[in-house]
């Protein structure tokens, strides 16, 4: 693994905002100017697509990891510094997680909140103590921390929940963000 990698979980389609996909690009341009390794579900469409022809234009190396079911799905990005297929979505997230120091959530539908969730639980139980950031373009995580709070709220998790997420409103914070956290 190089030096550090980030593990950037977002949309399969490019969402209804054009800052979406101007923040995917950001983030991909900021991840390489800083040496960091994308690491990404290895679509070349939606914000995956962004993120990754940005990083890689900016010179930065790019891991991509796709379940062989959604290669042609989400036309499987093979021109990455490392491509890996798995046979699940589980496995996905698992390597993607595995090869990565921080998780970036940028805009994202039903499986990116799965990806959130999964590793938000996984923190919650003590399995890692990696970063889990939320860039939060145009207040898009603004509700998903509002259901957090609920879920405190109601007592189904300790306050703590909340700390292990960290909401994020720019690519320039984010990367300030990140340099702290992976220094």
């Amino acid at each position: 693994m190089p030096q550090h990698a980030v593990c950037v979980f977002c949309g399969a389609r490019p969402g209804a905002r054009p800052a979406y996909a101007a923040d995917a690009a950001a983030t991909g341009r900021m991840l390489a100017e800083n040496g960091w390794q994308l690491v990404y579900g290895a679509g070349d469409v939606g914000l995956m697509g962004v993120v990754a022809r940005a990083a890689q234009a900016a010179g930065g190396a790019t891991m991509g990891v796709i379940p062989e079911h959604l290669v042609r799905r989400e036309v499987g990005k093979r021109d990455l510094t490392r491509h890996v297929v798995t046979e699940t979505m589980h496995e996905r997230k698992k390597v993607m997680f595995m090869n990565s120091h921080a998780v970036v959530m940028l805009p994202g539908g039903a499986g990116s909140l799965d990806e959130f969730f999964e590793v938000l639980t996984w923190r919650q139980l003590g399995l890692h103590d990696k970063p889990i950031f939320l860039l939060n373009t145009e207040g898009y995580w603004t509700e998903l921390m509002r259901l957090v709070e609920h879920v405190i709220a109601e007592g189904f998790a300790d306050d703590s929940l909340k700390a292990f997420i960290q909401p994020i409103d720019s690519v320039q914070d984010l990367s300030t963000a990140l340099r702290a956290a992976l220094s």
